[in-house]
């Protein structure tokens, strides 16, 4: 990590994972690269990796998240059913709205998830 006039440069796969895998959860890491310790007060940014046949818990919460599909095909779940979003995509999940990810793909399936720094589970 770099620190250059307070602006910080860091390498993703160099922050230490939290990871889940449980009845609700299966094989996903979660990296807070961006988030209250590096000084952000807004927003928190964070890199999930699903492997193959994994997937996030099926859930909402009270505020509004983006997700940008960075690698791997990923389905996204929601009440209506199941949308594809491969690399490069992006999806806007408003408050309250549940879904989940999951990777359907062969190898990773990598997301940049930002949400409101008042919403930070660090």
């Amino acid at each position: 990590m770099t620190v250059s006039d307070r602006i910080l440069i860091g390498r993703a796969l160099e922050v230490n994972p939290q990871l889940f895998d449980n009845e609700n959860v299966k094989s996903v890491s979660k990296r807070v690269m961006i988030g209250k310790a590096q000084g952000a007060s807004n927003f928190v940014m964070r890199l999930f990796t699903v492997g193959e046949g994994g997937y996030s818990p099926h859930h909402s919460h009270p505020w509004e998240h983006e997700v940008f599909i960075v690698a791997g095909e990923a389905g996204v779940v929601t009440d209506q059913g199941e949308v594809e979003a491969p690399a490069g995509s992006y999806v806007f999940i408003p408050s309250g709205v549940k879904h989940q990810f999951k990777n359907r793909g062969k190898g990773n399936l990598e997301f940049i998830c930002v949400i409101p720094s008042s919403a930070d589970e660090e």
